[in-house]
């Protein structure tokens, strides 16, 4: 049974370890980053905003409950399917559910808002293009920064431990940043041996990119960037 490495944090971690046993695989826990909650000034929130935009699960998660019930009358417009269902949970009561992706997600709201003030609720580590393309078009967006990522760091006898002096068949990458910290673990001579043949499935080619160095013709690339992509992807391949 192939022993496939979940790097994503939790509580994500522990979901896509039981969804990789249910289709043959054998999960392996570590994740290489962790979300932390950011306090969020609600005086800053604009009183002119007209809608909400989310393209992060963890946006909505780790956001105060002062600043959802600020915000759960308005519209919410969330990325994909997952964070409609988080946005739903925390109390927004009109959720419409994107394309999938921000860039998309970005392209049906520039038309429709521009002029006026959206919240776009969103962690402090992220892409630029869906600020840029909305206020390109004219969109006031208020960025409110509810979380942030860090590295998660470990030891080498914490990372032999993990995975039981074992190499790894398959390395799952959801970020840059947790791309950056396995190339700096795959570097390590304790533990080369343990990635050197690891085949590294990833969501995006940005997140490759950061790779690219450690595991070259290793990487294989989602066709979209979102978990459902990338388990499609590794079902395929092996």
């Amino acid at each position: 049974m192939l022993r496939v490495l979940v790097t994503r944090p939790e509580p994500g971690a522990s979901r896509t370890a039981q969804r990789l046993q249910d289709i043959g695989f054998r999960s392996v826990l570590l994740p290489l980053t962790e979300t932390v909650a950011l306090p969020v000034d609600a005086k800053l929130l604009p009183g002119d905003a007209i809608a909400v935009a989310v393209t992060s699960t963890n946006a909505v998660r780790h956001a105060p409950k002062g600043i959802i019930a600020r915000l759960a009358g308005l519209p919410c417009y969330a990325v994909g399917k997952r964070t409609a269902d988080a946005a739903r949970e925390a109390g927004f009561s009109s959720v419409s559910e994107g394309p999938g992706n921000a860039e998309a997600l970005a392209d049906s709201l520039a038309g429709d808002f521009s002029g006026n003030a959206i919240v776009y609720l969103c962690g402090r580590v992220r892409f630029p293009v869906f600020e840029q393309e909305l206020k390109t078009a004219g969109v006031q967006v208020h960025a409110a920064e509810t979380y942030d990522t860090l590295a998660v760091g470990y030891s080498d006898e914490a990372i032999l431990k993990r995975l039981s002096g074992q190499p790894a068949d398959v390395v799952l990458l959801y970020s840059a940043k947790a791309a950056a910290a396995m190339r700096a673990l795959a570097g390590r001579p304790a533990l080369q041996k343990l990635f050197e043949k690891a085949r590294f499935f990833v969501l995006s080619e940005r997140i490759a990119a950061t790779l690219d160095d450690t595991a070259g013709e290793r990487i294989r690339v989602a066709a979209q960037p979102d978990e459902e992509a990338l388990l499609a992807l590794l079902r395929a391949r092996l």
